[in-house]
């Protein structure tokens, strides 16, 4: 065996040395790109130089099933050559759901910098392709009311996205950047939720259009928005004469948010935007407030007590538009405060009102970002410590929160501030796609002064370079809801609207699960290539005739009968 030459290890060691260089000069790039388009070019080339695309090019790992992927794949290629349309409606029916063979792991998104697997992209391509090839089909060979029901059903199945803003003070400019991407990317999921500072983001989110948002992200309207509100963020959330600060509050929100109430909002952008309150008394509960639950109250007044930070903020009363169109307080007996204290991330509450199942965060609670890991490097290890440590921290809160109970009434004030406490540390602050700041621990001092303009716009450019290593995730793992989305809005009111088809899109935007026969058959509806005007009317069943019984005879009858019959045996 013939020896190497000597000058290969030194040839080697050079060259993983300009390796490393470029790879941290392309790291750079991407940190300070302009653009999410700088990003991916960036992101691309490193991917090319680390080897990360020669890993999403091979199928195998042991981190999906990989052998189901490529055979479903693989069959739904072949149904669609074979234009076998009811084997296709089969096959999808069978599973279409977001994590089939773990192919939604998170892992999967974390070893290049842009996208995952091919195998995995073609798989959802495919699926796209499919659902979109079945919509198109003429109605004389699929059904279209067989289409309907179909897709109806995959929408409830595979579930919808939402996007949760977290609380977080000042530090509130960072969801602009945040869903700016979205936006610009087209990837902003219709239902979204806000708490706290979030809550103003999502109010402006559900009472403006993507037309009006657009508008609002140019340059120079952002510039003086931020130069205009620099000192107010900080003077709302960290003031210390809450008259003055709840002044400055309502001038930012009656600026920012129209005078819409939650439903005429939804009627307007189409968006589902709900806004969590927190109780001021201690034994309520907290509310999520939307078109479904509270279609009359005003935003502004839920964005008011949402913001209405205890111990900076006076407690908030709701208002609501009565059906005179005039504003009245809403259940009049009842005040509420900050909604981050409570349930800063409402995920079960959105699930059982709109169906979702997949949730995008946008983080920025000062007390949560420290223990949050956004490139989640830590090992299992790590993460099982983590939680452990956090389970039992809970655990001995709810013993000592225990205890202050039985003794509430001496201690009201130290046992309000238990339950805040065991609130705060009984929420989970994280979702499927959790976009979280650079920074970890924000300068306290700065927090607490005036943020300049130069801080705001620079919180709002962080909220974008850190959206863009989650968009490919997102665009991914959105798109075939996204995709049912469409195809069903285009059924409802759209080019595949059938004009013998009767559909009705839900009020609270919730997809109901098809009619049933006997509910089709109770209504009447006409079927495709039936024509109403000439549709074979219905012959009603004619009853039996009944038998004629002889009369009954009366009791007078009777007793004239027998007064008869005994004259008669008189007489003779």
């Amino acid at each position: 065996m013939l020896s190497q030459p000597l000058w290969v290890g030194p040839r080697q060691e050079r060259y993983q040395v300009r390796k490393s260089r470029k790879l941290k000069k392309l790291q750079k790039r991407m940190y300070t790109a302009d653009s999410y388009t700088d990003w991916v070019e960036a992101a691309v080339e490193h991917d090319e130089i680390s080897g990360a695309r020669r890993w999403r090019e091979v199928d195998h790992t042991n981190q999906y099933d990989y052998g189901q992927i490529r055979m479903r794949l693989d069959r739904l290629r072949s149904l669609r050559a074979r234009q076998d349309h009811h084997g296709l409606l089969y096959t999808l029916n069978e599973g279409i759901h977001g994590n089939m063979g773990g192919m939604g792991r998170d892992s999967l998104y974390r070893r290049a910098n842009f996208g995952t697997k091919v195998l995995i992209e073609q798989y959802i391509d495919e699926i796209d392709d499919a659902l979109r090839y079945l919509a198109e089909l003429p109605s004389d060979i699929v059904d279209p009311q067989e289409k309907l029901d179909f897709f109806y059903r995959a929408n409830i199945c595979f579930g919808r996205s939402a996007l949760m803003l977290s609380g977080g003070g000042a530090l509130g400019f960072y969801h602009l950047g945040v869903v700016k991407v979205l936006l610009e990317q087209g990837l902003l999921p219709r239902v979204v939720s806000g708490s706290s500072a979030g809550a103003i983001m999502a109010a402006v989110l559900g009472t403006h259009t993507d037309k009006e948002m657009m508008h609002f992200y140019e340059p120079a309207n952002v510039h003086f928005e931020a130069e205009r509100e620099a000192s107010l963020f900080s003077k709302m959330f960290f003031g210390t004469n809450p008259q003055i600060d709840v002044g400055d509050l309502e001038l930012l929100i009656d600026r920012m948010v129209p005078d819409m109430t939650f439903q005429e909002a939804y009627e307007k952008t189409g968006r589902q935007v709900s806004i969590t309150v927190a109780p001021a008394e201690t034994h309520q509960r907290s509310r999520l407030l939307n078109a479904i639950t509270s279609p009359n109250v005003l935003i502004r007044s839920a964005v008011m007590a949402s913001a209405a930070v205890p111990g900076v903020f006076p407690p908030v009363t709701l208002m609501a538009r009565n059906m005179h169109g005039e504003a009245q307080q809403y259940l009049p007996t009842r005040k509420w405060v900050d909604g981050s204290i409570a349930d800063d991330l409402p995920a079960k509450r959105l699930s059982r009102l709109y169906s979702t199942n997949h949730y995008i965060v946008s983080m920025v609670n000062p007390i949560v970002t420290p223990f949050l890991d956004s490139d989640h490097d830590r090992s299992a290890l790590s993460r099982a410590l983590g939680g452990l440590g956090i389970g039992v921290g809970r655990e001995v809160l709810n013993f000592y929160r225990g205890m202050v109970q039985k003794d509430g009434d001496n201690w009201p004030r130290f046992n309000m501030l238990m339950n805040t406490v065991h609130a705060l540390m009984d929420q989970d602050y994280s979702g499927d796609i959790n976009i979280v700041p650079s920074f970890r621990w924000y300068n306290p001092t700065k927090l607490l002064s005036h943020l300049s303009e130069k801080d705001l716009i620079g919180l709002m450019k962080g909220g974008e370079h850190s959206t863009y290593p989650q968009l490919e995730q997102i665009r991914l793992c959105t798109r075939i809801s996204r995709t049912m989305e469409e195809i069903l809005n285009r059924f409802e009111t759209g080019d595949l609207r059938e004009q013998t088809l009767e559909v009705n899109r839900p009020r609270s935007s919730r997809r109901r699960p098809p009619p049933i026969r006997t509910d089709r058959a109770a209504k009447r509806e006409p079927r495709a290539g039936e024509d109403v005007g000439t549709a074979a009317p219905v012959k009603k069943k004619k009853a039996p005739a009944r038998k004629k019984k002889p009369a009954r005879k009366t009791a007078v009858k009777k007793a004239a009968a027998k007064e008869g019959d005994t004259v008669g045996r008189q007489a003779a």
